[in-house]
């Protein structure tokens, strides 16, 4: 096992607000983990420090091996695949959904005047195939549906064989059935041993997939509970952090959360 994130005493603060505040957490290259909270918790925020889009105001975050403020984010970047709505936003509308992925290799969001090899077509072919999106490689990406695209800024983030996967909200704002298409692809993908380390922002447990392993809670900035789904995803531990009685329990691979 290898250590890709390592969070010591990290603090964010934005003009009179602490976003986050004293955080220590870890996550080894095997480990699938979900960060959990209300809104306003500090979740993106802590997935834009692992992403190294954002610096801490305070403590020491390491990521894969890279201290933060001591290391060229230029180099580090390319070794993480990294998937988000606001990425989503800088990607043009008429950008053809294969090269939306391949530029991925180049760490551009439009097409311009790189370069590419044949095996970066391939894989870009293969990852589409793997995301069930191979059928669209043609169509541009302003044309897709939100599930659809959802699934090209992960196949996008996966392109170039990350070291670790960081989602934010990947089945935000998705109907029924796009979200549960996208939870039994990331399942299945997370259940890997070859896939590399996970971190998934999510407001909601029945968006948890199978094969994912740990689980942070936070709350205000704070780290509520950190370890196993088991260890974690409790009704008290849950209703301490949303502030609500809740009862969570677990059907087979997935959670349920009803409030009390």
């Amino acid at each position: 096992m290898a250590r890709v994130l390592d969070f010591d005493d990290v603090s964010l603060v934005r003009g009179d607000t602490r976003i986050l505040d004293g955080v220590h957490w870890q996550v080894e290259d095997d480990q699938r983990w979900v960060v959990l909270g209300p809104n306003g918790a500090g979740k993106t925020t802590l997935l834009q420090l692992a992403a190294s889009h954002l610096h801490p105001s305070s403590g020491v975050v390491r990521v894969l091996d890279e201290e933060l403020g001591h290391s060229d984010v230029r180099e580090l970047r390319p070794r993480i695949g990294f998937a988000s709505t606001a990425l989503a936003r800088q990607i043009p509308g008429d950008e053809r959904v294969l090269d939306a992925v391949m530029t991925a290799a180049h760490s551009v969001t439009g097409r311009w005047n790189e370069e590419y090899e044949e095996v970066d077509e391939r894989r870009a072919h293969r990852v589409l195939r793997e995301w069930k999106l191979d059928q669209f490689a043609e169509r541009t990406f302003g044309t897709l549906s939100d599930g659809e695209q959802k699934r090209v800024q992960i196949a996008r983030s996966i392109m170039t064989d990350p070291e670790m996967l960081l989602l934010d909200e990947p089945a935000a704002s998705l109907d029924l059935g796009a979200r549960e298409e996208l939870v039994q692809l990331l399942g299945a993908y997370a259940s890997e041993p070859s896939s590399p380390a996970m971190v998934m922002v999510t407001h909601h447990v029945e968006e948890i997939p199978a094969g994912f392993t740990h689980a942070l809670l936070l709350s205000a900035g704070h780290v509520v509970s950190a370890g196993t789904l088991d260890e974690v995803l409790t009704s008290e531990r849950l209703s301490e952090a949303f502030g609500l009685a809740l009862n969570v329990w677990r059907e087979g691979d997935r959670f349920v959360a009803r409030a009390a």
